[in-house]
């Protein structure tokens, strides 16, 4: 399971981290230290809405530690895109993990330092899932790949790329999996039209669409929720009765993380952070439906987390930001993809 991660298994890099021990204060860059010295005060949280229900145990977590006792940590949840408008716009943070790239990069470098993604081992990554589908427990309509989604009696719910990182993540992964089945772009830009064609709710964020999904669940007979693997697997712990399916050819999700510059508790900020990516932080996530960004709590999972066989990452697709502009860009000038599909659906495009 480890090839399609190889940027972060720089062995030498990795023991250089762990022996140093360090962190450059409020660079975003984290070291991975066993041990952590005694933080104490409040910081802030500003984070995309799907971890939400892990946090809720990785904050339990890290207070138990030396290092987080004595802070407190005050979340915000909310879509990814929106998250990241509000920290630009004013709203207090210390530390924030968002859905994509993107969304950390707009923040550059009023807010976050340039070098927040200087890590050699998680570059900037705090955790990684995959593109995943939610359907009716026991699977009734057999689904296994993207094309079951185009069954004539199947819905489809996924949230507004306009808004939402989960969206974009659930929409690129279809796009390239069409490719990765040596089917041209214009083959998968019209399958991805007939995906949204057939979406018959799109939320302002992943845990929305969840939600919207999950209450309603014995009357989805023939639905298909398009989500994070996390997301379903822990939705499937609180009760919901549905079934996780991994599509042979689906995106790698990785999530970004980094301590705000201007926080006023530097401290207790970095603290978090060095937990979250700690191999105990890791362990956790892993425990709590998340694939891990260190190789060595990866591999530990890598029976719960098999990788599928056609996994690709937005590199494949040419990187987040040029997808940015190609698919998602809303200039009247030139709209992209899915602006162009969206707004022929009636479906809103202003984030």
């Amino acid at each position: 399971m480890g090839t399609y991660r190889s940027t972060r298994r720089s062995p030498v890099a990795r023991r250089s981290l762990l022996a140093l021990g360090l962190a450059a204060a409020g660079s975003g860059v984290f070291a991975l230290p066993a041990m952590a010295a005694a933080s104490s005060g409040t910081i802030t949280l500003v984070a995309y809405s799907t971890p939400a229900p892990a946090y809720t145990q990785l904050i339990t977590a890290f207070k138990k530690t030396t290092a987080g006792k004595q802070v407190t940590i005050n979340p915000s949840y909310g879509a990814s895109g929106t998250q990241s408008r509000s920290v630009a716009a004013g709203l207090p943070a210390d530390v924030v993990n968002f859905s994509l790239v993107t969304d950390m990069e707009k923040l550059v470098p009023k807010f976050i330092s340039p070098s927040w993604n200087a890590n050699p081992t998680t570059l900037g990554f705090v955790t990684d899932s995959v593109v995943a589908f939610a359907v009716p427990k026991g699977n009734p309509d057999h689904i296994a790949n993207w094309s079951d989604l185009t069954k004539k009696n199947v819905r489809i719910f996924t949230p507004n790329p306009f808004s939402s990182g989960s969206a974009r993540w659930n929409i690129m992964a279809a796009y390239g999996a069409e490719l990765k089945l040596g089917k041209s772009s214009q083959v998968a830009t019209n399958f991805v039209s007939t995906l949204l064609k057939k979406t018959v709710t799109q939320g302002a964020s992943a845990a929305d669409e969840l939600t919207d999904f999950t209450n309603d669940a014995p009357n989805h007979k023939n639905d298909v929720l398009i989500d994070y693997e996390s997301d379903i697997i822990q939705a499937k712990r609180l009760g919901a009765p549905v079934t996780l399916v991994i599509p042979p050819q689906t995106l790698l999700i990785e999530n970004p993380i980094a301590v705000v510059k201007t926080s006023s508790n530097l401290a207790a900020a970095n603290a978090f952070v060095n937990y979250l990516l700690s191999v105990q932080g890791q362990t956790k996530w892993a425990e709590l439906g998340y694939r891990s960004v260190l190789p060595s709590v990866e591999a530990k999972f890598a029976k719960t987390y098999p990788r599928p066989k056609g996994l690709f990452k937005i590199g494949f697709l040419g990187g987040w930001d040029q997808v940015a502009t190609n698919f998602f860009s809303t200039s009247t000038s030139s709209p992209g993809v899915i602006t162009k599909i969206e707004s022929q659906l009636g479906v809103s495009t202003s984030s």
